[in-house]
């Protein structure tokens, strides 16, 4: 028997060759099985009417043979009868006559014998006829009506023997009324009967229609028996029918198939009859052959269509194979096409599902690998991204502190201008009382010589660290544009991702059940690249509020400079007028009048630099909040940053996963050695 194989989920599978052996052999079985009914019911029907027309036939031929016997006994007696009448003898010599015809026909040994009317008895020596009354006599009665010698009723001679007799009246010239006569015994008769059965296995018996008496039968004892219809025996009570309703067709009497035969010159009927088991047993005997033919043909049906499906549906088994090893991810696989059948169809469009599915595996994994190494070529750019803006971070939090000390010098400039213009003003106001307090304008010269050196030095200090405020929002306007492109790069990847995920996401529709994990991952690369893009375009915009905020700074940079380069200038010029006061301090009362108008010139000059140094102040404190916010997007870019590099990770771990997806199918033939 055919094993069943299990499949992947452990249930048994059949296989299609036993399913159609299942079909097929039932329908061989039963279409047999109707042929050997048919055939039997035909052989059985055919053999039946054969039968019938031999035993119609026997029955016949027997009739006949019958039916001439009794002719050649009736002619021998009537040559007989002829011979004596021709003779012309005296009854003296009837006893020599007779005897020579003693023992002269086997049928009837006692040969003929003559009867008169006045009671004598002529027969031959030899005889062993014992006859008295012969006037009595039946066949002595049957012969006066008639001239020709005839056979008569059968009758039981005196010697208790049942016999027929042929007899006729004997004109031998003379005026007495002779009757000559020959009995025919019935077991003669019996013996014609029973050995003129030409068909096998069949039997006979003759039976007087007159007054239904068996006068020939097989079995002894059932002669002279006379039919009465109720004897028990099928053959018989239905002969006795059959004479009564005068219907001598070929019919079924019980388990016998009988036929009738009238014999021509009597009222003989001859019957004959044979077991319909005997019939039958031909068509028992050929129904067993045809039960074995029907076996082995079976068999031999069986065997050849079993060779033939298996044939057929080998390429099949292939298919189911290569199916089963596609199911265990294998598409290595090469499906040889071996017929041009449906089969061969199938075959064909597998062969062509695993070279789709192979590139398709091929190219996934081909993108996963790129996807891993754009997921790690972003991990080390987000990498580098946040280490670049925490040096940024860490550069604005310095430009912040430079911008706080830069707003204390310029509000402690800012304060020391204001301070002159009340010095200068109260000296415009005390001018008169210069000369007094000359001595006090010298020591008041001496310190503001000091105020004015260290003024210049704060000034110094002041242009150094604009300029260095200048290179750092330099520096931070590049970094920026290098986080610009950066981030347009991580925007590149995420466009390539998000056409990768929807490029996968398409195949794996057309995979159907085998790509729903392939349509789940790319799913989450698509969300994770359309969050990268969203991140990135975050950034870009922060950046670019940075780019703006910087262009403020780098301005306000700018302008502080100048306004830091001409204060510069003017505390020079300051420190060298102070310079030439403590030198000419004591030649000023000549010139008091001219130290009034360069007092005026200084009391414009110091309103001026209080104004520019409230105006440095103002955009100080202006610097100082753009850098605060500086240092507060820096921030946000580092955390940015961070999310990117958090995204890259994940896109990386995805895209192994993805990998590992792929890796589960096998898409490339190993080299193994094969020993021969």
């Amino acid at each position: 028997m055919a094993k069943t194989e299990k499949s992947p989920k452990g249930t048994k599978t059949k296989k299609i060759k036993d399913k159609l052996l299942l079909f097929i052999v039932p329908a061989v079985v039963v279409t047999i099985i109707i042929l050997v009914a048919i055939s039997s019911f035909l052989s059985k029907s055919r053999l039946e009417e054969m039968a019938r027309n031999e035993l119609e036939s026997s029955i016949t031929n027997q009739a006949d043979n019958i039916y001439a016997w009794l002719e050649q006994n009736l002619e021998n007696f009537s040559t007989i009868k002829a011979s004596l009448e021709g003779m012309d003898l005296d009854e003296t010599y009837y006893e020599e006559v007779l005897t020579t015809f003693v023992g002269s026909n086997s049928n009837a040994p006692n040969g003929v014998y003559i009867a008169t009317q006045s009671g004598k008895v002529y027969t031959g020596r030899g005889t062993d006829l014992s006859i008295t009354n012969p006037t009595d006599q039946q066949w002595y009665k049957e012969g006066l009506s008639r001239i020709n010698m005839a056979y008569g009723e059968p009758y039981k001679n005196d010697e208790g023997e049942y016999v027929i007799s042929a007899s006729g009246i004997l004109n031998d010239g003379s005026d007495e009324i002779k009757v000559v006569a020959a009995d025919v015994t019935l077991g003669k008769i019996s013996i014609i009967v029973n050995s003129g059965v030409k068909m096998k296995n069949a039997n006979s018996f003759l039976v007087d229609r007159n007054d239904m008496m068996v006068l020939a039968h097989r079995d002894s004892s059932l002669v002279s028996t006379t039919l009465t219809g109720s004897l028990g025996r099928p053959v018989m009570d239905g002969t006795y029918n059959a004479i009564i309703s005068s219907d001598y067709s070929t019919t079924n009497l019980g388990q016998y198939t009988v036929a009738f035969k009238e014999i021509k010159g009597t009222d003989w009927l001859l019957v004959s009859y044979i077991e319909n088991s005997v019939i039958l047993a031909n068509v028992t005997q050929l129904i067993t052959i045809l039960l074995i033919i029907g076996v082995v043909a079976t068999i031999l049906i069986v065997i050849l269509v079993s060779a033939i499906i298996g044939r057929v549906i080998k390429p099949l088994s292939y298919i189911t194979e290569n199916i089963h090893a596609m199911s265990s991810g294998d598409f290595t696989i090469e499906v040889k096409n071996t017929s041009n059948d449906e089969i061969g169809v199938m075959g064909q469009q597998v062969g062509k599902f695993v070279g789709l599915m192979r590139d398709m595996l091929s190219s996934i994994n081909d993108e996963s690998e790129k996807l891993k190494e754009e997921s790690d070529n972003s991990d080390q750019v987000s990498r580098v991204m946040f280490d670049a803006s925490q040096s940024q971070e860490s550069a604005m939090v310095n430009l912040n502190q430079t911008v706080d000390q830069l707003a204390i010098a310029v509000n402690e400039i800012a304060e020391n201008a204001t301070t002159l213009a009340m010095v200068v003003s109260d000296t415009k106001a005390n001018s008169d009382t210069a000369s007094e307090r000359m001595a006090e304008t010298v020591e008041i010269s001496k310190s503001g010589r000091a105020d004015m050196e260290k003024l210049s030095v704060a000034m110094g200090e002041i242009q150094a660290a604009n300029q260095e405020l200048v290179a750092s929002v330099e520096k931070v306007g590049q970094a920026s544009e290098e986080i610009t492109n950066i981030v347009g790069m991580i925007s590149e990847i995420a466009e390539e991702t998000n056409l990768l995920s929807l490029n996968a996401s398409i195949e794996a529709a057309r995979a159907g059940e085998a790509g729903k994990g392939f349509a789940v991952v790319a799913s989450e690369i698509g969300g994770l690249a359309k969050h990268s893009a969203e991140s990135a375009q975050s950034i870009s915009d922060l950046i670019n509020q940075v780019r703006d905020q910087i262009e403020k700074v780098v301005s306000q940079a700018d302008a502080s400079a100048k306004s830091i380069e001409a204060n510069g200038e003017l505390i020079d010029a300051a420190v060298t007028t102070f310079d030439k006061i403590f030198e000419n301090i004591e030649s000023t009362s000549d010139v008091i009048k001219e130290m009034i108008a360069d007092i005026n010139k200084v009391d414009e000059v110091s309103t001026n630099v209080a104004a520019i140094s409230e105006e440095q102040a103002a955009s100080a404190d202006e610097i100082l909040e753009t850098s605060k916010n500086m240092v507060e997007q820096a921030q946000a870019i580092t955390q940015s940053s961070q999310d990117v590099a958090d995204n890259s990770h994940q896109l990386a771990n995805t895209s192994q996963t993805l990998t590992g997806y792929v890796q589960q199918f096998k898409i490339v033939k190993e080299d193994t050695d094969y020993d021969e």
